[in-house]
């Protein structure tokens, strides 16, 4: 069933999860169109630039959810354990415990990955930054910070990828556990 779009802020989290079904390639207008409720016409005139101008501005929503949610938090929170511990709940609420697809990661994986080289370069790159700001805060010496954030995203986009493909959430949410645990030893 179609949700109602009024305004192309409406549209993105739609197409979002459009993207996330079907892949940028196998989301066709058509799809699109149904899912969202609007006309080719309409959607041309919220993203002149076609679907790569919508898939854009979806990783562009995905950008600010992490800056707001993730990023800062772990820049800036006094207690920098504590935000590690809330980077790795709401990490988890938004991936849906394993069921929700990274569409930046599938991005990533898919043959778009040069459309979107930036944005997925960034979203890795910020992600890993944060957290070993955190981490840093949190008393590891510069190297380590920066091994153990990366370890951590690599442990959890890996989880996300072997709890999709096997069909068995609990794979991501020990990942996000033994995560969790190594970024706080």
């Amino acid at each position: 069933m179609a949700k109602t779009v009024a305004e192309r802020s409406d549209a993105i989290p739609v197409l979002a999860e459009i993207f996330r079904e079907h892949g940028f390639e196998g989301a066709s207008l058509s799809i699109i169109g149904k899912k969202t409720g609007l006309g080719k016409g309409s959607l041309y005139h919220f993203f002149p630039g076609g679907k790569e101008e919508m898939a854009a501005a979806v990783l562009d929503e995905i950008d600010t959810w992490f800056e707001d949610h993730i990023y800062r938090p772990l820049r800036e929170a006094e207690d920098p354990r504590t935000a590690i511990s809330a980077m790795c709940r709401a990490v988890a609420d938004y991936f849906d415990s394993g069921r929700r697809v990274c569409l930046v990661g599938a991005f990533a994986l898919d043959n778009v990955r040069d459309h979107f080289a930036d944005q997925i370069r960034v979203y890795f790159a910020d992600w890993k930054a944060a957290l070993a700001a955190a981490l840093q805060r949190a008393g590891h010496d510069e190297a380590k910070a920066s091994e153990l954030a990366e370890e951590a995203v690599i442990s959890i986009q890996g989880g996300l990828v072997v709890a999709r493909a096997l069909g068995d959430p609990s794979l991501f949410e020990r990942a996000m556990t033994k995560a969790e645990e190594r970024l706080l030893a």
